[in-house]
């Protein structure tokens, strides 16, 4: 199976968003499968502009993602049977591919695995510049840009496999494994952000119900990109049983 790592820089985070940047690269080969800029066909937020610094200027004259030469060749191959898609916070990427008429097969989430292999909630969070610096990860890459964080990407990805490989005694057990956990929501317990920061998710409910029907409000706004909360929340207030 052929193992490619891809990130989209985006005009926004909302579901009327779409990329404006994808790269993908193999496992363990050093040059991009593609690396390239596209078009959007809504304007790129000053938000977004002001963190991966890809504005509107830089875009014109380059084609629409679905115009560009490559289009066919990029949706064969994640649609490829033979192939596995990884990706950090995948649901994100994969939502931006989606809208470009992009489905991959499989899939590994690494926010996912590394959430799946701390369950003691000792990780502060699992952004993937975070995990960079906190497991550190030996790469040199731009943090922010498509093509450096494929490169932070699969390092990480290498690391976790080894854990995952650890736990279960072979490669493709641990493959198996971390495609099924990518596969399912994540059950969060901990609150990382906000006035609860740092609190369980149980505890705020017994004393801040509402503070987590807000929540589950706001996230339903964005219902591609935050999957995982709501489903938690929607646990957490009996809601999905």
């Amino acid at each position: 199976m052929k193992i490619i790592f891809f990130d989209t820089e985006t005009t926004g985070n909302t579901d009327d968003d779409r990329l404006c940047q994808l790269a993908i690269k193999e496992r363990g080969v050093a040059e991009p499968i593609v690396n390239a800029t596209y078009k959007p066909p809504v304007p790129i937020s000053i938000e977004s502009m002001a963190i991966h610094h890809i504005t509107q200027k830089m875009v014109q004259g380059r084609p629409a993602f679905v115009d560009a030469p490559e289009y066919a060749q990029i949706k064969a191959l994640f649609e490829s049977s033979d192939v596995l898609a990884v990706a950090h916070n995948a649901a994100f990427d994969l939502g931006m591919l989606a809208r470009e008429g992009v489905v991959p097969r499989a899939v590994v989430c690494t926010y996912k695995v590394a959430n799946e292999l701390d369950p003691n909630d000792l990780i502060e969070n699992y952004r993937l510049q975070y995990l960079r610096y906190l497991l550190d990860l030996d790469v040199e890459a731009v943090a922010h840009d498509a093509w450096g964080d494929t490169v932070v990407l699969e390092a990480l990805f290498e690391r976790l496999l080894q854990k995952m490989i650890k736990q279960l005694g072979g490669e493709d057990a641990a493959l198996r494994e971390m495609i099924a956990i990518s596969s399912r929501p994540l059950l969060f317990t901990t609150i990382r952000f906000g006035k609860h920061k740092g609190k369980k998710i149980a505890e705020v409910l017994q004393t801040d119900r509402s503070y987590l029907e807000w929540l589950l409000k706001s996230k339903r706004e964005n219902p591609s990109a935050e999957v995982d909360w709501i489903y938690t929340l929607e646990y957490h207030l009996g809601l999905n049983s």
